[in-house]
């Protein structure tokens, strides 16, 4: 807590030369915005390989990051946002859609060409990437779900401002490697600069990367192409009056951060970049890639004239087998991959709808402008699509516990001030800045026991890792154990498995599989086996895990990553 005080203090001074004025324009009702009036959008695709008398090559791109302006509404002016392309004038919120073949490398140069000054506030009062001149937005692209060497995987101290003139610390190359050797499956990439992730997504850069496996996934006969195969980038926005994003301006303990709130809850629902659009379908099988971009919303999916999903996938692999459901959780970052048949419906539309409280799962309840999602209008003839969705899809080893090398203890934390509202949050009560403790070695398998003592669910990601969540449990007196945690930091010390006895819950069929995001319960204890390989091979990695700036573990609430809730995840030889 001293830290945070002489931190927030000492930063003060310094907000009026690294923020920059902006709009002050009222703050739009979300409710004044007709809903379903604009077509979903297919986000353009870029291939990150080109065929060559028939054989699929390598190819090197260049995307940039641009100042540039987003139309999100029939009815609301065009918004300042910065968003990637590969030029100003097609770059779009989200990003253009990137898709790639598995062994087939992608090399992307990504380049900023933001102005000096951030167009959203910016709190130097939290650990964030600050050029010496102040000038320059800081970025680095992290390509979330990739397992890549650790040069590209977007470290937050690895960022750069507008043409490379400064670099972060852990700065490495300019271009980023993507081998793709990894499992088929959807990956996304946003920004992961250290303190400013959750204003450079909001501004808007973010977007799907897809990779294919065509010898693998062909014969499972999902439903393919353009038309029947879409990406649904999900998140949640305000606006101000002027169509400017709107994020509060005063933060909750203004006097130690000026400007950091512990969540962002945006009044209106953007899927592929507009506002509760409206998809009109045929009556067969659409497979949804869906990705929640959101900076801190939970959704809960649900069709409102009760249409179910068959989910094939979640997060960047896989299940080995598909799963119906007629509702889902998605955390932040999480990404479901679903089939839905409209064929099965009894009326000619469906509302994509959400009832997940905010913070989840003991906030608000929805209202009438986040609780609906997009509209889809289903054609009445009856189309001819043969195609049944397998119960077996891609078979990927169980986890397996006798393969384990280490058992790790994760805590989650949060800091309050004297007014009881969060000043931060801590994994393991270390900052991030604080030495390394987590040094696994590539191709090993651990055990991580995560307890989350804070009143929130929190998305833990971790780099390069996939992990299989085993089971969630229920800790008893709560208070006891927090109170011996926040003075010791030692799970074995407080006897853990003297709280770690209360009630089980199973985790949700849908999310069984390997994945690299899994929601953490508030009071529970959730026991994750992690490996540190391929899922589909008995390869090593083609690259070397130990190098320089490694990798990073985190919440995905990027209001929290943002203020602390990361470490360091060093690999050892």
């Amino acid at each position: 807590m001293e830290r945070v005080l002489v931190l927030g203090l000492l930063s003060l001074a310094l907000l009026g030369v690294v923020t920059t004025s902006f709009a002050q324009s009222g703050l739009l009702n979300s409710s004044k915005l007709e809903m379903f009036v604009d077509e979903l959008l297919d986000m353009p695709k870029i291939l990150s390989y080109e065929i060559v008398s028939g054989v699929p090559r390598s190819k090197s791109l260049e995307i940039g990051m641009f100042n540039t302006t987003w139309k999100f509404h029939r009815d609301l002016p065009h918004t300042h946002v910065y968003a990637y392309g590969v030029s100003e004038n097609t770059a779009t919120v989200p990003g253009p859609t990137i898709v790639a073949l598995h062994r087939i490398d992608t090399y992307v140069t990504w380049q900023n060409y933001l102005p000096p000054m951030h167009m959203l506030p910016w709190d130097p009062t939290i650990t964030t990437a600050t050029p010496t001149n102040k000038e320059g937005i800081p970025t680095v692209v992290h390509l979330h779900g990739g397992i890549n060497e650790p040069e590209s995987d977007g470290n937050p101290n690895s960022w750069f401002t507008a043409g490379f003139k400064e670099k972060g610390p852990k700065w490495t190359k300019e271009t980023f490697h993507y081998d793709n050797n990894q499992q088929p499956g959807n990956l996304w990439y946003h920004d992961h600069a250290m303190g400013l992730t959750r204003i450079n997504v909001l501004a808007g850069l973010a977007g799907a990367y897809i990779i294919h496996h065509p010898n693998l996934e062909a014969p499972l006969g999902l439903p393919s192409g353009d038309e029947f195969d879409r990406s649904l980038i999900v998140f949640d926005r305000s606006f101000r009056t002027d169509g400017s994003v709107y994020m509060n301006s005063t933060g909750d303990n203004p006097s130690i951060h000026p400007y950091w709130r512990p969540e962002y809850f945006g009044n209106a629902i953007i899927v592929n970049g507009k506002a509760w659009p409206y998809m009109t379908v045929q009556r067969r099988k659409y497979r949804f890639r869906i990705i929640n971009a959101s900076n801190a919303r939970f959704f809960r999916f649900f069709f409102t004239n009760g249409l179910g999903f068959i989910h094939v996938g979640s997060d960047s692999a896989y299940l080995n087998e598909s799963v119906m459901t007629n509702e889902f959780l998605l955390g932040p970052s999480e990404i479901a991959d679903v089939v839905v048949d409209f064929s099965k419906s009894k009326n000619d539309t469906a509302i994509l709808a959400n009832d997940a409280p905010y913070p989840y799962p003991s906030g608000d309840p929805v209202n009438e402008g986040n609780s609906k999602i997009m509209k889809f209008i289903i054609l009445r003839h009856p189309e001819v699509d043969t195609r049944r969705i397998p119960k077996k899809l891609i078979q990927y080893p169980s986890p397996d516990l006798s393969s384990v090398t280490q058992t790790r203890y994760i805590a989650m934390y949060e800091y309050d001030s004297t007014t009881n509202q969060p000043t931060h949050l801590y994994l393991n009560g270390k900052s991030f800045e604080a030495p390394v403790t987590e040094t696994p070695k590539a191709g090993t398998t651990e055990v991580w026991n995560v307890i989350n003592l804070t009143p929130d669910n929190h998305p833990l990601h971790i780099h390069l890792g996939l992990f299989v969540a085993l089971y969630q449990t229920e800790l008893v007196n709560l208070t006891e154990f927090t109170n011996c945690m926040t003075k010791i930091n030692n799970a074995i010390k407080c006897q853990i498995s003297k709280y770690a006895r209360g009630k089980s819950i199973n985790v949700p069929p849908q999310e069984k599989g390997w994945k690299n995001v899994f929601k953490m319960r508030p009071g529970f204890m959730t026991k994750i086996l992690v490996r540190f390989s391929y899922i589909h091979s008995n390869e090593s990695y083609p690259f070397d895990v130990s190098a320089e700036p490694g990798y990073v573990y985190h919440c995905h609430i990027l209001d929290h990553e943002d203020n602390e809730m990361m470490r360091p995840l060093k690999f050892i030889k």
